[in-house]
């Protein structure tokens, strides 16, 4: 059943209805009693998700789902990422940072 929007031209009250679409439209405003009231164009006999468990993405296909998944993987770290991150360096880059080993006393005589 949908919610339908009416407006009283008498007090200007406006209100919205939850009636079936068998229903005919209201004519007497509940605020002031006098018979000005109207049922307005907009949302009408649209169906109105309200509540938890409606989400925009539950009716997806399942091609926007995997495109969607694709791109979300695409922006995790790689492996390499996670080890810089950990304060840990690869391999390669710990070898290249060392420092030259110090000639022993005995060369130097």
């Amino acid at each position: 059943m949908p919610t339908y929007e009416y407006a009283c031209d008498a007090c200007e009250h406006q209100f919205e209805e939850f009636q079936s679409m068998k229903d005919k439209p209201l004519r007497k405003c509940p605020k002031c009693g006098k018979p000005k009231l109207r049922r307005l164009f907009g949302t009408g006999a649209a169906v109105l998700f309200k509540g938890s468990g409606f989400y925009q993405t539950d009716y997806r296909s399942e091609s926007y789902k995997a495109a969607a998944k694709a791109e979300q993987d695409a922006g995790k770290p790689t492996t390499a990422d996670k080890s810089a991150t950990n304060g840990t360096a690869p391999k390669a880059n710990s070898e290249s940072s060392a420092k030259p080993a110090k000639k022993s006393s005995q060369a130097e005589t």
